[in-house]
C-alpha cells in the first residue's frame, strides 16, 4: 500500500516537472517584439539627433573637400622636432641661471659676520602681536596667476624657503643667499623670453631653496617645513652621476634600541638619494652575512620607486642579534660590485658601499687591499651610529682610505645632512671637470611644493644643471654650490601632438631611457583609497610594456628605448568605457628620438578610419558667422591658438581667442591653421543642425525624456540642443564641463565618439550610463564624407535619453494584447514582458543591460544578474569573452602585522605601551633638539630639527600595485538570433534571444520562474590579481630589461682632493638624561 502511494506521489510528481518545462517562449513573438523596438528606436534617434540631416549635408560637400592619408613618420618627425626646440627652450634656460650662479659666487668673499634680510617664504606678509612684520619677512605682494595654476604669486620677485631643521641665519646660508640673489633678474628675464617657463629655482647645498615666482610657503600641521631641496631627484641626479650602491647595515646585538632606528632611517634616507638609472643592494651583517632580500642574492637591482619601496619595507623587519663581523659582508659587497662592473651591468659609473654601523673592531685592511687598493674604484662610505666615539677612528680610517666620507650620526636630526654628503663626495670629478651635464628627471607629481587649496596633481617632467665654485683655490675639492632647475609640464609638451590629427583612438607618448612611462594616455598614476585620490606607490616607474601589453616580444620598447627611429604594426585588445568594453584594432606605432634629452617620443594611428582625414575650405566671414552660434563649442584643453605667450591673452577661452584671431584683432597669435580652417568648415557644414533642433522644439513637441542633441567632428568642435530643462533633466552632468569622458580632451575624443566610429555608420550603438547613481541612456552614430574612392569619419551625432521613456516604450511593445489571434503560436500566448513568468532584457553588444524590470539592475552585466542564459550564450558562441590586462592595479593587501591582536590578550600590555610611547617620544624629542640652534632662533619651532614623516608610526597600506586579468565580452552579430533550454536541477530554464536589427542590442526573454543559480553562479567581470610563485616573483623583481644608460658618466678625476673625509658631530647630550631616558625606555620594552 505504502509503495503505491509513493509511485503516485512520484508521477504526480514528475508530471508537475513536465508542466514546469512545458513553459515554451515563442521565438516568432520575441523575433516581432525586436523588428518592431527596431524601428521606434530608429526612429526616435533619426528625428531627434538629425544625423541623416547631417549625413545629407555631408554629401553635398563631397566635391569641395580633399581625403588625404596621413603620412605616420613625417608626422613623428615633426611633433619630435617641435618637442625638442620646446625642451631646448627649458634648457637654456636653465644653462642662463647656472652661469649667473658661478659668477655671482667667483666674485664673492666670504663674510663671516654677514647681516642679511631675505623674504623668508615661510614668513612673509606675517605680522606679529604688535601688528609688525616678522623678521625675514615684510611685505611681498601676491596675486592669483593662472599661469600658475592660479596661485598666489609675485612674479617679480623669487624668496627663500629653508627647511626648519637649518637654522636660517647661519653665515654660510646668509652667504649662499646673498650670493643668489643675483638670480633673480634672470628668472624674470627667462620668464620674459620663454612665457611658457612654469617654477624655476635654486636648490642650495647648504640647504635653502630659492624659487621663482615668489609664494607663501605653506608648512605641515605642525609648523614644520619639511621639504629638502636636496633630496629631491632633480636635486641629486644633476650632483652625481649614476651610481652603483652596497649598502652595508651591522644589526648585531649592540645595534639595539635607538641605534637600530637611526640605523633604519639612514638606510631609508641613502634610498631616497636614489633614482632609476642608479643600482642597490642592501646587506645585513652580523656574524653572517644576510641579504634583505634574499632574491636579490649577489646582484644589484635597479633603483626605481617599486624596488625603494621594497627594501624600506624589509628594512623595518631587521631585528638585532648576534656579534657584528664586518669582513665577510665588506668581501660580498666588493664582489657583487665588482662582478657587475666586469659584466657591464648595473650603472658602469660610480660604484660606492654604504657601511652603517655602531664601531668596526676587526682589522680589515686586507679585504681593501685584495678588493679596492691602489685603484679605490669603490668609495665606503662610514656611518657611525649612536653616542660611543670608542669605535670613530676606525670607522673614519675606513672612509679616508677609500675616497670617502664619516660622518657620526648620533640622532635622527643628523640623518639628513650626513647623508646629503655622501652626494657632494661623488659630484667632486664632474665638478672639477666643469661638466654641465643637463639632466631630465622621470615624471613626478609635485604634491609637496604647493600643499594649498590650489595643489595640482599634474605630472611633470624637471630639468637641472650643477652649479659649482670656479674659485681656482678651491678647485680640487670640487665645491657643489647646488643646482639650478625648471619644471616642465607633461601635459604641455603632450599638446605639441596635437589630438585631431591622431584620430578617435590614436595617441601620443613619451618614454624615458629606462623604458618607463613619462606621458602616455592609459597612465593611471592614481587610485582611490575610499573617497580621497592618492598617488599609486609605483605610478612613475610603469614600464611601457605594462601599458602596451600586446607588444609580448618587446620590439616597441626595445626600440625606442634604444633611441631608434622606425614604425611598426600591432594588433590590439583595447578597451574603452573605463576598460569595460573590448575592441580589437590594428594600430600603426611611430616612434622617434628627442635629441640631447633621455627621452623617445612615439606616435600612434589607428589602421583604417584613423589614417585618413578629410579636409574642407571655407571663407573665414561664412565660418565666422556661424562659429558664434550658441549651441557651438570646441575643446577647451586643445591649442586652437597659443595663449600662454602673451599675459594678456591668458583670460581667454580657445574660442574666443580663435574667433580674435580670425577678425585680425589678435594677428600676432601663433594659431594652427590646418585646426582653424577645419573648425571653420564643420561649423558651416553643422550649421543647419542648430536650425533643426530649433524647429523641433518649435513646431514640434518633444516627447518627454528626450534631453540632449549632439554632435561632435574631428576638430573638436560640438553642438548640444537641450531639449530638457535642467529642472527637469535627469542627466544634469551629461556634457557639462566636469563630464570629462564625454568631453574633447587632451588624452581622448568622447566616449560617444569613439563607439560611434566603431560601429557601422548610420547605425545608432546605444549604452547605458551609471553616472553616480544617476542613469540614463546614450545613442550614438558615425557620419562620413567620400572622396575618390575613400571613406573618412567625420565625426559623430546622438541623443541622450532618459531610462523612463524607454522603458515605456519598450513595455508597450513587448506585450501581446489580449485579443491576439494565437492559432498559428506554438507557445504562450498571449505573451508578455510585465507577466511574472518571464524576464525581459535590452543588453548591449557587450553584454551590458540596458533595460530591465529591476531598475537597479540597468548598466550591469548580464552575466551577474542571469550567469545561467549569459553561459549558455558564450557556449553558443554569440557572445564571446576577450581576457584583458591590467598591470597597473591596485589589490586589497591581504598581510596583517602578526602582533594586531596582542593588545587584546593583557590589559596591561595597553597601558605600558602607552607609558613607552610617552617616554620614548620625549627621548626623540630630546635626542632630535638642536641644542645650538636655539641660541640662534626667533623661534623655538625652527630650533627644533625636522622630523622625518616615515618614521612616525606606519600605517598598514589597505591596497598595494599588482598585476590583474579581467573578462570582457563581445557580440558576435552574425548570429542574430538563439533559443534554448536550461537543465536546472527540477526545472527547465527557456530563453529567447533576438537581435534589435540596425543597433548594437539583443532582446532576452527568459523563463523567470526557473531558478538556476544552484546550477549556474553569477558571471562576473571582477579582476582576479594574477598571483606569481616565489620564483616567478623574484625573477621578475630583478630581471633587468634593456635600457639606455646615460651618456655621461664622471666617475674619476686625478685632481680630487679625498683627504676632506668627515670628522666627528660637535653635537653633544646630557649623559645623565640620555642614560635615564634609555633605561626607562628599555625598561619598558622588556614589560611589552
Amino acid at each position: 500500500m505504502d509503495s503505491r502511494k509513493f509511485l503516485r506521489i512520484l508521477g504526480f510528481f514528475c508530471l508537475w516537472i513536465t508542466a514546469q518545462a512545458q513553459m515554451k517562449i515563442p521565438p516568432e513573438t520575441v523575433q516581432q517584439w525586436a523588428t518592431m523596438f527596431s524601428v521606434e528606436l530608429r526612429d526616435l534617434t533619426t528625428k531627434y539627433s538629425g544625423s541623416l540631416l547631417l549625413q545629407k549635408k555631408l554629401k553635398d560637400v563631397e566635391s569641395i573637400i580633399k581625403i588625404v592619408e596621413l603620412e605616420g613618420n613625417d608626422l613623428v618627425k615633426d611633433y619630435s622636432d617641435e618637442i625638442e626646440r620646446m625642451l631646448g627652450s627649458k634648457m637654456k634656460s636653465v644653462k642662463r641661471l647656472a652661469e649667473s650662479a658661478e659668477d655671482a659666487d667667483l666674485y664673492h668673499e666670504f663674510n663671516a659676520s654677514m647681516a642679511f634680510d631675505y623674504y623668508n617664504s615661510m614668513l612673509i606678509n606675517t605680522m606679529d602681536e604688535d601688528g609688525n612684520y616678522m623678521e625675514l619677512g615684510g611685505e611681498f605682494p601676491l596675486e592669483e596667476n593662472e599661469h600658475f595654476n592660479n596661485l598666489q604669486v609675485n612674479t617679480q620677485q623669487s624668496d627663500i624657503q629653508v627647511p626648519t631643521n637649518v637654522y636660517n641665519k647661519d653665515p654660510n646660508i646668509l652667504n649662499a643667499i646673498y650670493n643668489s640673489e643675483a638670480l633673480n633678474d634672470v628668472f624674470i628675464s627667462n620668464f620674459q623670453k620663454d612665457p611658457t617657463l612654469t617654477w624655476q629655482y635654486f636648490g642650495s647645498s647648504t640647504g635653502f631653496f630659492r624659487i621663482y615666482p615668489g609664494i607663501k610657503w605653506t608648512p605641515d600641521s605642525n609648523g614644520v617645513a619639511a621639504f629638502d631641496c636636496r633630496n629631491r631627484n632633480w636635486y641629486i641626479q644633476a650632483a652625481t652621476s649614476p651610481k652603483d650602491i652596497i649598502i652595508m647595515v651591522d644589526i648585531s646585538g649592540s645595534m639595539k634600541g635607538l641605534k637600530m632606528t637611526i640605523a633604519k632611517h639612514t638606510i631609508n634616507t641613502i634610498l631616497d638619494t636614489l633614482g632609476e638609472n642608479d643600482f642597490v643592494n642592501v646587506i645585513a651583517y652580523t656574524d653572517y652575512v644576510r641579504y634583505v632580500e634574499p632574491c636579490f642574492r649577489g646582484t644589484l637591482v635597479q633603483a626605481d620607486l617599486d624596488n625603494r619601496e621594497h627594501f624600506k619595507l624589509l628594512v623595518e623587519e631587521l631585528h638585532v642579534k648576534g656579534e657584528a663581523k664586518i669582513k665577510n659582508a665588506m668581501k660580498e659587497a666588493f664582489k657583487i660590485l665588482n662582478e657587475a662592473r666586469v659584466n657591464g651591468q648595473g650603472s658602469m659609473c660610480n660604484q660606492a658601499i654604504m657601511l652603517i654601523t655602531d664601531g668596526a673592531m676587526e682589522d680589515f685592511e686586507s679585504v681593501f687591499e685584495e678588493f679596492n687598493w691602489p685603484e679605490r674604484r669603490v668609495r665606503v662610505f662610514t656611518y657611525l651610529i649612536g653616542r660611543e666615539m670608542t669605535f670613530a677612528q676606525n670607522t673614519k680610517w675606513i672612509a679616508c682610505n677609500n675616497k670617502g666620507y664619516y660622518t657620526h650620526v648620533s640622532t635622527l636630526a643628523d640623518v639628513q645632512e650626513n647623508v646629503m654628503e655622501y652626494l657632494h663626495v661623488l659630484s667632486r670629478p664632474m665638478v672639477i671637470n666643469h661638466d654641465h651635464d643637463i639632466i631630465w628627471t622621470e615624471a613626478y607629481m609635485d604634491t609637496v611644493l604647493f600643499t594649498t587649496k590650489a595643489q595640482s596633481l599634474l605630472l611633470m617632467t624637471s630639468v637641472a644643471m650643477p652649479v659649482f665654485s670656479k674659485k681656482k683655490e678651491t678647485l680640487s675639492h670640487g665645491i657643489l654650490l647646488g643646482v639650478v632647475g625648471t619644471d616642465v609640464p607633461l601635459m604641455e609638451v603632450m599638446k605639441l601632438a596635437p589630438r585631431y590629427m591622431l584620430g578617435a583612438h590614436g595617441y601620443a607618448f613619451l618614454l624615458t631611457n629606462n623604458g618607463y612611462i613619462l606621458a602616455h594616455p592609459d597612465l593611471r598614476p592614481l587610485y582611490k583609497d575610499g573617497k580621497k585620490l592618492k598617488p599609486k606607490p609605483n605610478y612613475n616607474s610603469v614600464d611601457l610594456s605594462e601599458v602596451e601589453w600586446e607588444d609580448t616580444e618587446e620590439m616597441l620598447r626595445t626600440a625606442m628605448v634604444k633611441g631608434e627611429t622606425g614604425s611598426m604594426s600591432l594588433n590590439i585588445r583595447a578597451s574603452v568605457d573605463k576598460g569595460k568594453r573590448p575592441l580589437f584594432i590594428v594600430n600603426d606605432y611611430f616612434y622617434t628620438n628627442i635629441d640631447d634629452t633621455p627621452f623617445s617620443f612615439g606616435m600612434v594611428l589607428t589602421k583604417g578610419h584613423g589614417r585618413l582625414m578629410f579636409v574642407g575650405n571655407v571663407s573665414v566671414e561664412e565660418g565666422l558667422h556661424d562659429l558664434t552660434s550658441p549651441d557651438l563649442s570646441i575643446a577647451s584643453e586643445w591649442t586652437y591658438c597659443e595663449t600662454d605667450i602673451d599675459p594678456a591673452h591668458r583670460k581667454y577661452s580657445q574660442l574666443q581667442v580663435a574667433i580674435r584671431y580670425l577678425l585680425g584683432l589678435e594677428p600676432e597669435l601663433e594659431c594652427d591653421e590646418l585646426l582653424l580652417q577645419q573648425m571653420l568648415f564643420d561649423a558651416v557644414v553643422t550649421a543647419p543642425l542648430e536650425a533643426y533642433w530649433n524647429a523641433l522644439m518649435l513646431n514640434d513637441r518633444v516627447e518627454s525624456g528626450i534631453e540632449t542633441a549632439f554632435l561632435g567632428t574631428r576638430s573638436g568642435l560640438m553642438r548640444i540642443m537641450r531639449y530638457a530643462g535642467v529642472e527637469t533633466r535627469v542627466a544634469k552632468r551629461f556634457l557639462t564641463p566636469v563630464d570629462k569622458d564625454n568631453l574633447f580632451t587632451i588624452d581622448h575624443f568622447p566616449l560617444w565618439y569613439r563607439l560611434a566610429v566603431e560601429n557601422t555608420p548610420g547605425s545608432f550603438f546605444f549604452f547605458p550610463v551609471n553616472d553616480k547613481g544617476v542613469k540614463y541612456v546614450i545613442a550614438t552614430t558615425s557620419v562620413t564624407v567620400s572622396s575618390e574612392g575613400k571613406m573618412a569619419m567625420a565625426g559623430a551625432i546622438g541623443v541622450q535619453m532618459s531610462l523612463d521613456m524607454l522603458e515605456k516604450r519598450f513595455w508597450t511593445i513587448t506585450k501581446q494584447p489580449s485579443d491576439t489571434d494565437c492559432a498559428n503560436i506554438e507557445g504562450v500566448c498571449p505573451l508578455s514582458c510585465e507577466s511574472s513568468d518571464l524576464n525581459c532584457f535590452l543588453v548591449d553588444n557587450n553584454g551590458f543591460i540596458l533595460l530591465s524590470k529591476e531598475r537597479n539592475e540597468v548598466g550591469r552585466f548580464f552575466g551577474e544578474v542571469d550567469g545561467s542564459v549569459m553561459a549558455s550564450l558564450i557556449k553558443m558562441g554569440m557572445f564571446k569573452k576577450v581576457s584583458l590586462f591590467d598591470y597597473q592595479a591596485m589589490c586589497k593587501n591581504t598581510h596583517h602585522h602578526a602582533s594586531s591582536a596582542r593588545p587584546l590578550l593583557s590589559p596591561f600590555y595597553g597601558i605600558a605601551a602607552l607609558m613607552r610611547w610617552f617616554f620614548s617620544n620625549a627621548l626623540m624629542f630630546l635626542l632630535d633638539f638642536n641644542f645650538c640652534g636655539l641660541w640662534h632662533s626667533d623661534y623655538f619651532v625652527d630650533a627644533k630639527a625636522g622630523y622625518h614623516t616615515t618614521h612616525k608610526q606606519r600605517k598598514v597600506e589597505a591596497q598595494q600595485p599588482c598585476d590583474t586579468v579581467y573578462p570582457g565580452f563581445m557580440y558576435d552579430s552574425s548570429i542574430r538570433e538563439a533559443n534554448s533550454l536550461i537543465k536546472c536541477g527540477r526545472c527547465q530554464k527557456m530563453f529567447v534571444v533576438q537581435q534589435i536589427p540596425d543597433s548594437n542590442l539583443v532582446l532576452v526573454v527568459t523563463q523567470a520562474d526557473c531558478d538556476c543559480s544552484r546550477q549556474y553562479g553569477p558571471i562576473p567581470l571582477e579582476p582576479k590579481e594574477i598571483k606569481y610563485n616565489a620564483t616567478v616573483k623574484c625573477n621578475r623583481m630583478k630581471s633587468q630589461k634593456v635600457r639606455r644608460r646615460p651618456e655621461s658618466c664622471h666617475s674619476y678625476h686625478p685632481k680630487e682632493n679625498a683627504k676632506e673625509c668627515g670628522g666627528a658631530s660637535a653635537i653633544s647630550l646630557s649623559s645623565c638624561l640620555f642614560s635615564a631616558s634609555v633605561l626607562v625606555s628599555l625598561v619598558l620594552y622588556h614589560w611589552t
